[in-house]
């Protein structure tokens, strides 16, 4: 955890005793946060292949759910929907991993692409930036034979925080920005 936040403070050029003069996110610092954002959802992307993943050992699929929930606001949700029923089921996001890595398909294919914000970030009054990036997700199951016996694609915008914290390093107080991921809403399901 201290290296990861070692190369925070490498990549964002922190270095300061306090934090006060740096509350707000300068072009360049938010150039660079929104690359980590982006990095964290490609990161997710990845996650949720493996986890889908029928060949993936289960011992190993719990390893990155843990890793996947390391992601996200604690109480975050996951949208699922399905061309087959209209209503759209949100879950935690454990809860979201669990029943993914249980569907009953024989192979599961899951893949997302373009990936791009579509709010900046906005200041909130506690200092908190939130902003939203869109991702169209493409889910395909098979059979025991190999048949496709269903697919869709999802449209999904998923919040995201960007946070100030303070961490010490060596006896000296550093301030640094975190980007964690909040819900994912289901925006529309198409064939």
């Amino acid at each position: 955890m201290k290296n990861l936040i070692f190369l925070f403070i490498i990549i964002f050029g922190f270095g300061s005793l306090t934090v006060t003069a740096q509350d707000n996110l300068s072009p360049e610092r938010k150039q660079a946060v929104d690359s980590l954002a982006l990095e964290k959802i490609r990161d997710l992307s990845k996650y949720i292949t493996l986890i889908g993943d029928k060949s993936t050992p289960w011992s190993e699929a719990n390893r990155v759910i843990d890793r996947a929930e390391e992601l996200f606001m604690q109480g975050s949700e996951i949208g699922v929907s399905s061309l087959t029923r209209k209503e759209i089921n949100y879950y935690s996001v454990r809860k979201y991993f669990e029943r993914l890595m249980r569907l009953n398909y024989s192979k599961v294919e899951i893949s997302w692409y373009n990936i791009e914000y579509v709010s900046n970030l906005q200041k909130q009054p506690d200092g908190t930036y939130v902003g939203v990036i869109t991702i169209f997700q493409k889910f395909k199951g098979y059979d025991k034979e190999g048949r496709l016996v269903y697919q869709d694609t999802t449209k999904k915008d998923i919040t995201v925080y960007v946070k100030r914290k303070q961490t010490q390093i060596g006896g000296r107080l550093i301030g640094f920005w975190d980007v964690m991921l909040g819900d994912i809403r289901v925006k529309e399901t198409t064939m």
